[in-house]
């Protein structure tokens, strides 16, 4: 216990709690020899149903296994003597049965369980068990309650009392709900509350009932009779409405009279993190209204207003809810007030919880147990559950006890004890175990080793190495063999040996190894990490409809990790989906032949991976055969539905409204949905705005909304096809105005210059406004500042604050205002200022490990202060200054990294980089908007690397026993180039012969080699090589055909210049020959080419006296196919065509515009060759002479 000189003794404790390791909750492996430890105990308030056994539970965990003794009312429980008690075996748990008799009330009382072994013992709670209880409500009879109309009426419950409560509500003879509102209510004993009787009231079957939890069963109070006098005859037919509710008969008007509480206070003592309920009922004429008020401040948002306002609720009460609240009832003729005192008290609760304490001989540990509570809790310590003693007979000189901390020094193996803190006052207790170990042992690992660990790009992972060891190991996570420990940035190390990624990128795939180590040794193990994106549905399937007998298809398909096995399922209407030899799934669609009704639902498509999943859904609405049901299929085919009709208002209240309809003829489709959309004339006025959807089956329903809006509606009906045209508006409806209830989305501060902070939010929509004049309140202050709050009224939706420091935090929160008052606050956000450059550069920026690709980059970091905003990453300027392979120009781009890192000595790896190249780097600091000046700069050469693949690769077959090839050196040498490698095997479908290898050197880039047999096929494999090694290789396959060149780079010979040349020659050719024909046929010319011609001529051959041709023929007035007729209906193109120059009509242009086949010219035996021959004249033949 604490020592006489108080101020001393508390600064030893400071300076061990300084000084000596504390060590968090440890779990041993339990293998190992340690004491108990409780793991599972009953409730220790605990109720139990009678109709059942009792088992009163107790789990420990210890080596050597823990034995269990029980005490009952603080004395010691034979648990063997007790028939009807039996203990589970390995367990202390206790069941008491009633198979053969007892009263489970027998057996009520405090039990508590005591777990022991040979390092010690550790107890449960108290549990204080109790029996439910379910009373019979007593008979009494009730006699008739007559009072005059307008009297206030408190009809009395008085619930019989059980274990635990019962739960009350008031219902009629008919099993319905007594109606609750402003005027008639229960109040929080059951009592039903009338602040006026109406005339209407008057029942005989007012009845109150019990509910009782643990039984499940129901008691009724016999029923109440209610007989209101009235000074007029009541005639239930007349009409009443909300503003006179008496139908016209005179009742007095009265000022408000509290019902319940009565007097002008009271109070009322509720104990932290229960639920606090207030209550006020007043009587009155007219039915006075309830508001609430808190002394010295508003509601804050954790209150809420129950039953009508008249019930105050807070459902986790904490210390600053105490305070006087005050309720006010009002009508038109007065008002009066109740203040309600709460005093919030507060069983203990933990502020340090003890745990277990693993301790090394001669090493220092201490337990530390502290509580809060009001009153402050009484702090006891015990071991092995006897309380210690500070005048001991045996001291323990190892442990010394300060209040709520007890301090070990020096401690050797054979200590080990359970200690218990019990923190108690008046209003409960709380007991808890801490053992404490004395071990000697090397760091051991207790999870699987080299685990491996998938998870989706962008997603959080940790990676688990839990570790034991005595004393304490130290634990440090390294990835893939190199760097300083991780932790900072997005990595983040626990205590237990886990490491959490906050979001993993592809660049964090690796080997992970933690490290445990002490003074007795070392152990390691690795965790890899694998990154894979996310599986997601690129082509969803689609609500559809079809007509039954035809197909129906649902496409899904999936873009997912390559390296994820995934599996795509499909439900119907959430249900595991038959496939069988009618429904057909592939791997992007399900098919469904021959639908029926049977196969309308909703198809969802999931598709799952082991570590992710992604799910779609459609919806199949079958449509009737038109063959089955000719008379509506066809003659009133399926389409969209009419309009809805007969809009009609009904039920009115301040922000909702029934709206019903009558469907219009759906056409053969049936309806799916009701769109409700709305129009306002305040704000947009016109403009018609979706305001809610219903399914089909729906003709009426409760329209939800805003306040001070002047609504009209109308509905359009939705089916398979489409969608109709709207209805007729409804009638307009307005709606009462409100102070805000939304409060404006988006708020944040941010500085557009670095001397200001601009303060924006997102609107609050016109529906959102609930009355005129909406403007907003905006607050700001110095973040960790006592300053008060700055403030300004604005109708913009920004608001910039000048003159600030340059990137300080400031707390922002808003409200909206209008003229029926003030909305709610938003939650404070964070803000800052503007940023400005960076003053300061990363300094001793230095480079390490250079390998031919990448390098570590290493730096002195700035100081935060100097960053002068939000640090956003340490970026790398880099660019390839030259390449050491002589006369080899290269591309000096500057490109960047950046490198998120806030610890002392950060390090990044600087990948991608050329072999065998000259680089320069430095670094800035970057912020959000600006980057600081640069750091010294840096210059390293890459190692040698392999060689990027040849140039090119050529395969050129110039006669049926030889292939030659030739290459050409790589773009990127990435090196000194040694000379070639090429490997080659014969192939044959899929058989391929062995591999065969020949070497060159450097400067050789051409190879000949000689075929066995003609019909052989080779696969070639080219690598350029370096003192690393063989590069990328260029793979080709020799070609099916010979005599023709080949290579990886052959392109069309339609493409190639000389062949577009010649073909624009022979174009240009005949378009010449072409128009010498056209002038002399304008002239009247003719042409003999058919002298001496034995053949017979074409009907469209008509033959002159001279044997020429005459080209004024009868067809000449007939059009060509697809020639075009002049104004005046003649022909203006020629009867000549390509056609009659080759043979026949098989004339044909390829892609390209290139002819098929070669040209030929008809000649006959005996047609003569002068002057005038067909041969002359002919394009064809002019052609041919070219060539």
């Amino acid at each position: 216990m604490l020592a006489q000189g108080g101020p001393w003794a508390l600064s030893v404790i400071s300076l061990v709690l300084l000084l000596w390791q504390e060590v968090s909750a440890i779990n041993v492996p339990l293998d190992l020899k340690q004491p108990p430890t409780i793991m599972k105990q009953s409730l220790k308030d605990y109720i139990v149903d009678p109709r059942d056994n009792i088992i009163i539970e107790c789990e420990a965990k210890g080596n050597p296994v823990p034995t269990f003794s029980w005490r009952r009312n603080g004395k010691f429980f034979n648990v063997g003597k007790d028939p009807r008690v039996t203990m589970r075996k390995r367990s202390g748990t206790l069941e008491i049965s009633f198979r053969s008799g007892g009263r489970p009330e027998d057996y009520e009382g405090e039990y508590q369980c005591f777990a022991s072994n040979d390092f010690g013992t550790a107890l449960t709670s108290k549990i204080l068990l109790r029996v439910s209880k379910s009373p019979l409500w007593p008979k009494e009879v009730l006699e008739p309650v007559v009072v005059s109309e307008g009297s206030p009426l408190v009809l009395a419950c008085n619930p019989p009392p059980g274990l635990p409560p019962p739960l009350t509500f008031w219902m009629d003879s008919g099993m319905m709900p007594i109606t609750q509102d402003k005027r008639v209510s229960m109040g929080l004993n059951g009592d039903l509350y009338f602040s006026n009787v109406l005339a209407k009231d008057s029942h005989t079957d007012y009845s109150c009932n019990a509910r009782f939890l643990f039984t499940h069963t129901i008691q009724q109070k016999n029923p109440f009779t209610l007989k209101v006098q009235t000074k007029e005859p009541y005639n239930d037919t007349s009409s009443v409405n909300s503003t006179d509710p008496y139908g016209g008969r005179k009742v007095a008007e009265t000022t408000p009279n509290f019902l319940s509480p009565t007097g002008t206070d009271s109070s009322r003592m509720v104990m932290r993190g229960e639920k606090l309920k207030l209550e006020c009922i007043a009587s009155g004429v007219p039915t006075p209204s309830i508001k609430w008020f808190k002394k010295g401040g508003d509601l804050n948002q954790k209150v809420k207003l129950d039953n009508f306002n008249k019930t105050l609720r807070i459902d986790s009460v904490s210390e600053e809810d105490a305070g006087e609240y005050m309720c006010m009832a009002n009508n038109k003729i007065g008002s009066i007030r109740h203040s309600i005192y709460v005093q919030v008290k507060a069983a203990p609760y933990w502020l340090v919880q003890p745990s277990n304490l693993v301790l090394a001989p001669d090493e220092n540990g201490l337990l530390v147990c502290r509580a809060n509570g009001k009153p402050k809790p009484h702090i006891q310590w015990l071991v092995n559950g006897e309380p210690i003693e500070s005048d001991s007979s045996l001291p323990n000189p190892s442990r010394s006890v300060a209040g709520d901390t007890i301090m070990f020094r020096s401690v050797q193996i054979g200590s080990s004890a359970v200690y218990q803190c019990n923190a108690s006052n008046d209003h409960g207790y709380l007991l808890t175990n801490a053992f404490v170990s004395i071990l000697d042992m090397a760091p051991r690992m207790l999870g699987p080793k080299n685990q491996l660990i998938k998870v989706i790009e962008n997603n959080r992972t940790f990676l688990d190495c839990p570790y034991f060891g005595s004393p304490l190991p130290e634990l440090r996570w390294f990835k893939n063999g190199q760097g300083s420990g991780l932790d900072g940035g997005h990595y983040r190390a626990y205590n237990n040996g886990t490491l959490e990624i906050k979001r993993a990128r592809a660049e964090d795939q690796g080997t992970y190894t933690c490290v445990a180590s002490n003074i007795l040794g070392t152990e390691e193990n690795q965790v890899r990490l694998e990154v894979k994106e996310p599986t997601r549905i690129v082509r969803a399937p689609e609500h559809q409809s079809a007509i039954r007998g035809t197909m129906a298809r649902f496409d899904c398909r999936v873009k997912s990790d390559l390296t994820l096995p995934i599996t795509v399922t499909w439900l119907k209407d959430d249900k595991p989906l038959s496939l069988g030899s009618r429904l057909k799934k592939d791997e992007d669609s399900l098919s469904i032949p021959n639908v029926h009704e049977g196969d309308e639902g909703t198809y969802t498509c999931t598709v799952r991976t082991e570590i992710d999943q992604d799910t779609a859904s459609a919806r199949l609405t079958v449509l009737e055969d038109a063959s089955l049901s000719p008379s509506q299929s066809s003659v009133l085919p399926t389409d969209r539905p009419d309009s809805p009709m007969d809009l009609e208002l009904s039920d009115p209240e301040a922000r909702s409204v029934r709206l019903t309809w009558i469907p219009g003829d759906d056409h053969n489709s049936p309806v799916t949905l009701f769109v409700v959309q709305f129009e306002e004339d305040g704000w947009q006025s016109g403009k018609w705005q979706n305001l809610s959807s219903y399914p089909g089956d729906l003709n009426s329903v409760i329209l939800e909304l805003s306040p001070f809006v002047n609504y009209q509606f109308r509905v359009i009906a939705v089916n398979s096809v489409g969608q109709s045209l709207p209805s007729l508006p409804s009638q307009r409806y307005r709606t009462s105005g409100a102070p805000p209830d939304a409060i404006p989305s988006g708020l944040k501060g941010w500085g557009t210059r670095k001397n200001n902070m601009e303060i924006s939010w997102e609107p609050l929509l016109d529906t959102e406004r609930n009355g005129p004049y909406l403007r907003y309140s905006v607050w700001w202050r110095r973040k960790d500042t006592r300053e008060e709050w700055s403030n300004v009224t604005t109708v913009e939706t920004k608001h910039i604050v000048h003159d600030t420091e340059t990137y300080v935090p400031y707390e922002i929160k808003l409200q909206a205002v209008n003229d029926f008052g003030l909305g709610r606050e938003s939650n404070i956000i964070i803000g800052y200022s503007g940023e400005d450059k960076p003053t300061a550069p990363p300094t001793d920026l230095r480079v390490s490990k250079i390998d031919s690709t990448k390098v570590n980059v290493h730096w002195t970091p700035v100081d935060p202060s100097t960053v002068l905003g939000e640090f956003k990453e340490y970026r790398v300027y880099y660019w390839r200054e030259g390449s050491m392979v002589k006369g080899l120009r290269v591309n000096k781009e500057k490109r960047t990294k950046g490198f998120y890192s806030t610890v002392a000595q950060p390090t990044g790896i600087l990948t991608d980089l050329q072999p065998y190249s000259h680089y320069r780097i430095y670094m800035v600091v970057a912020n959000n908007r600006y980057e600081g000046p640069p750091s010294n700069h840096v210059e390293f050469r890459t190692k040698e690397g392999v060689p990027e693949a040849p140039k090119f690769f050529k395969i050129i077959q110039r006669s049926t026993d030889v292939i030659h090839l030739e290459w050409d050196k790589p773009l990127e040498p990435n090196g000194i180039l040694i000379g070639y490698k090429l490997k080659y095997q014969t192939v044959n479908g899929s058989r391929v012969g062995p591999m065969q290898m020949e070497s060159f050197l450097p400067n050789v880039t051409t190879y000949t080699l000689r075929l066995p047999e003609r019909a052989v096929r080779y696969k070639f494999y080219m690598a350029a090589l370096t003192q690393v090694g063989a590069g990328e290789v260029y793979a080709e396959e020799s070609p099916h055909f010979t005599n023709e060149a080949y290579s990886k780079d052959q392109v069309d010979i339609a493409t190639q210049g000389w062949f577009i040349g010649l073909m624009c020659a022979i174009a240009l050719i005949i378009l010449i020959l072409l128009i010498v024909c056209f002038i002399k046929r304008s002239r009247g010319g003719k042409y003999p080419v058919r002298e001496k011609k034995d053949l017979p001529l074409d009907a469209v051959d008509q033959k002159g006296e001279d044997g020429s041709f005459d080209y004024h023929s009868d067809e000449d007035n007939k059009p060509l196919q697809g020639s075009q007729n002049s104004l005046d209906g003649g022909v203006k193109e020629s009867d000549d065509s390509l056609v009659d120059y080759g043979e026949g009509g098989d004339g044909q242009f390829n892609e390209d515009g290139s002819f098929i086949g070669q040209y030929t010219v008809k000649k006959d035996k005996d047609e003569t060759e002068g002057n005038e021959s067909s041969e002359a004249t002919s394009p064809v033949n002019a052609i041919y002479s070219l060539a």
